[in-house]
């Protein structure tokens, strides 16, 4: 049997140390989800479901494109760095070892949902069974950097994001007028079919070790660009998207509820996306919007997935429209999203704010 080099065994010991002090420091962070929340991982995968050409990024620190759906930064960056933390790498990233490691990872891929069969169409995605299937992959190789005690104790301290759901409604039941889905369920039982299939993976998560999981509900799906464009009602957002997003997300925060009523303390938290997005959908110039209408990108063209491609036609103030394409908030929006997960009454986050949550933590 080979014993460990003693080189190995000093860094390994030098990276049990450094995490001990970044555990002073900032809080380990983990995403999972789709494109709301993913920071580049599709860029490793062979799928149409990727934002790694301009003019995505174009306010990026870097100013060049990384795989995020936005201008800029995304919700899991604007979290990060609020809770003191380095936006954390994209789970297929070369860069995520070591240390980089230990801080977290994004598991996130484009075109992903809660069903298996969602977002077919971009065939080569991570969707969420193998995002879990990641994430104990993820601990084995942090187990075999800082031990088994450590791991543990990293995965248990950790603040989990994740964000899946719409894609079920806009890239599967809506998807064609008449889809598979839309022909086996009516809307109420596809919902309910759904929170039972959210159920199961929030409590894989929690057996995996997660102890802090926020979990979004679903946006106003119909007042995207991309839907007002194609199934607007009177000129409003889409009806039935709507009605959708009306059942779905009460179901959602109800199911949460019970995981922790059973469970026995608060592990999850409901994001109410929805109320967030429509604040600024609803009243725009209030929040320094000229339109939640129509998208940064105008009028396109956009590719046959609603994303910007180079030769949109791009706003020159990105800071003015909610949406950057026809179905991303712009990174203001996000901002501002983000802002009422940190500081927002239960009527945003129940039962109790991020904020709310890093002082409990800080104290445990």
């Amino acid at each position: 049997m080979a014993t460990p080099s003693i080189a190995g065994v000093i860094f390994s010991l030098v990276l049990a140390l450094s995490y001990g002090a970044l555990q002073a420091e900032a809080r380990v962070f983990f995403v999972f989800g789709d494109s709301l929340v993913d920071s580049g991982n599709n860029n490793y995968l062979a799928t149409t479901a990727r934002a790694d050409s301009p003019p995505y990024g174009i306010d990026y620190p870097t100013h060049r494109p990384t795989g995020r759906f936005s201008n800029g930064l995304n919700i899991p960056d604007l979290i990060s760095q609020r809770i003191g933390s380095k936006p954390v790498l994209p789970y297929l990233s070369p860069e995520l070892r070591g240390q980089r490691l230990l801080q977290g990872a994004n598991f996130a891929s484009a075109g992903i949902g809660i069903l298996n069969d969602t977002g077919v169409q971009f065939i080569n995605i991570i969707r969420m069974y193998r995002q879990l299937e990641y994430f104990q992959e993820y601990q084995r190789r942090a187990r075999a950097l800082i031990g088994v005690d450590q791991t543990e104790r990293l995965v248990k301290g950790a603040l989990v994001l994740i964000t899946v759901g719409g894609n079920d409604f806009v890239n599967n039941y809506y998807l064609l007028p008449y889809s598979a889905r839309s022909r086996q369920l009516s809307l109420p039982k596809y919902v309910g079919y759904l929170i039972l299939e959210y159920r199961k993976i929030l409590m894989k998560l929690y057996k995996l070790g997660a102890r802090r999981v926020l979990v979004t509900g679903t946006g106003p799906m119909g007042c995207a660009p991309a839907e007002l464009a194609m199934r607007g009602t009177n000129g409003g957002c889409s009806a039935e998207l709507q009605r959708a997003a009306s059942l779905y997300n009460p179901q959602l925060v109800g199911m949460i509820k019970g995981l922790n009523k059973k469970i026995g303390k608060t592990v999850f938290v409901a994001a109410n996306t929805q109320q967030s997005h429509l604040d600024f959908i609803s009243d725009p110039q209030a929040y320094g919007f000229t339109t939640s209408k129509i998208a940064c990108c105008g009028q396109g063209p956009y590719n046959g997935l609603g994303l910007c491609t180079v030769s949109s036609d791009l706003c020159p103030n990105r800071n003015l429209y909610a949406f950057w394409d026809a179905f991303h908030p712009s990174e203001k929006a996000n901002r501002l999203i983000v802002e009422k997960m940190f500081s927002g009454t239960t009527k945003y986050m129940d039962p109790m704010n991020l904020s709310t949550i890093m002082t409990l933590d800080a104290r445990a």
